[in-house]
């Protein structure tokens, strides 16, 4: 005999609000499926009501100085992970902030390269200001990474533009046996980071986009480039071993993000480039599985602005695209619910994007949940809080 409980939304709920901003240590296990800065606010906002949230990122970054490192040393991007990590940090701690403010510092782009090279010496002497104001421990395991960075980099490496809080958790994973885990479960005790950051996958993969009208893009700086926007909608993204190889991959999920997914409260798939940062979670076999598995509550919050991957796609097409993507890659065949319950959206103030076949997305048994979500002040994007509340009230 089977049971089904349920209970009476109220969006926002005070109470759960309240209730999980008096013990936030005890608060609910929530998992983003993410990338980017897109949600870095919400990150922030939600430490102050759960310190247990989960956030699988995407590695797949391959422009900017990320793109340096990975062609240096055949590794994922750790961009993403450090600028999370970063949002999830106690700031409250004595020396936090000063490692918040290396993490964050980046070499000019106009500098001499032969200075930036001996200015990272410094740093990694402690002599520099930035180093040398954060309190030990975290200053000699700063600057024993940046060394291990510093050994390893081949001579022609371009400094410019480089995050130091990238090359920091380079240096640890080069000493870590290329393992990215380790680096940042330690980087996230140290600074106390109020939540969990993992890449959905720690080897070195990237992304690639066939379009409808048949034309091949690789790399995920290249899928999302706002400058120069695709020509044509995207049919389908998947992994490939390098950006020369169009041979697409298939790989499995390991079973610690497994382990992680089974333990959420909530899942949220969350506004940011539908493919490269919230679809590209979903290409590892398994993942679909274990999200499918989980009975928790599964949300969608789609971006209240155009974003230029979702060329062609009305919010229904959203939807279906997750569903979709998280069946396949798993090989299972369950109602699209059990991939996504609820879309939260803010339907008189948001941008999004046409049609929304409301009745169609119930007709699959999805619920759509419009509430306040933008504010003067935030438009004509989301409010923190307000994103935090109504993910809370699900919980």
């Amino acid at each position: 005999m089977s049971f089904v409980v349920s209970r009476r939304l109220e969006m926002p709920d005070p109470w759960r609000i309240e209730r999980f901003r008096r013990a936030p240590e005890m608060g609910p296990r929530i998992l983003f499926f993410s990338g980017g800065t897109a949600i870095k606010g919400v990150a922030r906002t939600l430490t102050s009501y759960t310190h247990n949230s989960i956030h699988l990122i995407t590695p797949f970054d391959s422009g900017g100085s990320s793109a340096a490192i990975r062609r240096a040393f055949h590794m994922l991007s750790v961009g993403d992970l450090r600028n999370r990590i970063m949002a999830l940090a106690d700031l409250s701690i004595t020396g936090n902030p000063d490692v918040y403010d290396l993490f964050a510092y980046r070499f000019p782009l106009d500098a001499d390269n032969a200075k930036l090279r001996h200015q990272l010496w410094n740093m990694a002497a402690g002599r520099h200001a930035l180093v040398a104001r954060i309190p030990n421990p975290m200053r000699r395991i700063v600057r024993n990474h940046l060394h291990y960075f510093l050994e390893r980099m081949p001579d022609d490496f371009d400094l410019r533009g480089a995050s130091i809080g990238n090359l920091v958790l380079t240096g640890g994973y080069l000493n870590n046996r290329h393992h990215i885990e380790p680096v940042l479960f330690m980087f996230s005790k140290l600074i106390n980071a109020r939540g969990v950051v993992r890449p959905t996958t720690g080897k070195n993969y990237h992304l690639a986009a066939r379009l409808r009208d048949g034309t091949l893009v690789m790399g995920q700086h290249r899928i999302t480039d706002k400058s120069h926007p695709i020509p044509s909608p995207i049919e389908e993204i998947f992994l490939t071993a390098s950006l020369d190889s169009t041979t697409p991959l298939t790989l499995a999920v390991s079973s610690k993000i497994r382990e992680l997914i089974a333990s959420a409260e909530l899942v949220c798939y969350p506004m940011g480039s539908f493919y490269t940062s919230i679809l590209a979670n979903l290409l590892l076999d398994g993942v679909g599985s274990s999200i499918a598995r989980n009975e928790c509550p599964k949300v969608f919050l789609p971006n209240p602005v155009p974003d230029s991957e979702m060329q062609g796609m009305g919010l229904f097409d959203m939807v279906m695209r997750i569903v979709d993507t998280a069946r396949r890659r798993s090989g299972i065949d369950v109602e699209p619910s059990r991939i996504v319950r609820y879309v939260v959206a803010d339907l008189r103030r948001g941008s999004y994007p046409r049609p929304l076949h409301l009745k169609r997305l119930q007709a699959a048994g999805i619920d759509v949940i419009d509430t306040d979500l933008i504010t003067d002040a935030s438009a004509p994007l989301y409010d923190d809080q307000k994103v935090v509340e109504a993910l809370l009230s699900l919980c």
